[in-house]
Parts: C-alpha cells; sequence; structure tokens
C-alpha cells in the first residue's frame, strides 16, 4: 500500500519512510510516529529500496528513513544512491532498523545516512530525530 505524498503545502516535512523487511504492521506502527512526531500528514511508504529510489524523484522528501535489511536493494545501497545525486545530498536520512553492530553504523554513515535509530524505538527518539534534522 503506498501512501500519497503529502500536498505541498502541507505542514511539516515531506517523509518517504520504508517500511521495515516489507512488514505491513511495523510500516503502519512507523506511519503513525510519522504523523505524529513530524505533522506530515502523509509519509509516503515505500515497499523496498528500489521504488525508494524512484519515489525520491517523484516525491523530493525533504526526509529519508530507510531500515538497512530490504528486498531488491538494502539500505547501504539506496543510501547511496540517493547521496550520489546532487539534487539530494542535503537531504537527512535516518536508518530505523534492528541492526545495532558499531560496522553496520559505520558503514551507514560512511554511505550518508544522517543519523540512526534502533528498533524497537521510543517514539521520543524518533520525534527528536527527525526535529533535529528537520528543523
Amino acid at each position: 500500500m503506498n501512501l500519497p505524498p503529502s500536498p505541498p503545502d502541507a505542514a511539516g516535512p515531506r517523509v518517504i519512510a520504508l517500511p521495515p523487511n516489507g512488514t505491513t504492521v511495523a510500516a503502519e506502527e512507523l506511519h503513525v510516529h510519522l504523523v505524529l512526531a513530524s505533522d506530515a500528514g502523509s509519509p509516503v511508504r515505500i515497499d523496498d529500496g528500489e521504488d525508494g529510489l524512484q519515489r525520491m524523484q517523484e516525491v523530493r522528501p525533504d526526509l529519508l528513513i530507510t531500515d538497512i535489511n530490504m528486498p531488491k536493494m538494502d539500505g547501504f545501497q539506496l543510501i547511496e544512491a540517493v547521496r550520489v545525486q546532487n539534487e539530494f545530498r542535503g537531504v537527512p536520512i535516518l536508518v530505523l532498523s534492528t541492526e545495532f553492530s558499531e560496522e553496520k553504523k559505520a558503514r551507514a554513515r560512511a554511505a550518508g545516512a544522517t543519523g540512526w535509530i534502533t528498533k524497537p524505538f521510543d517514539a521520543g527518539k524518533l520525534t527528536a530525530a527527525i526535529r533535529k534534522v528537520c528543523p
């Protein structure tokens, strides 16, 4: 289920959110937290990394939230693909993942991730992270 992009005049940042491992329940939970945290209206839900990269062009988001473990293109590949495009170099990218090793966090930072939140996540932490990267 893909949600439409927020209208251009919607309050808060335009957000693309990639559901963790394609699970509907987790994606719906994330959607609720994003709406509450950022007043983004309707964050665009993407099913995998390739779809996320394509939707970046369509939506032109203010924030990308991705998991690491995704089909077709993992989070590292997505971050790298987003960062090589000039128009998205400044878009904050948050990783929301069950992964927590320092090696993976360092790899995500090297690829261009702005921040990392480990699941299960606290809504307050997600809210704070969104507000920090999208003031």
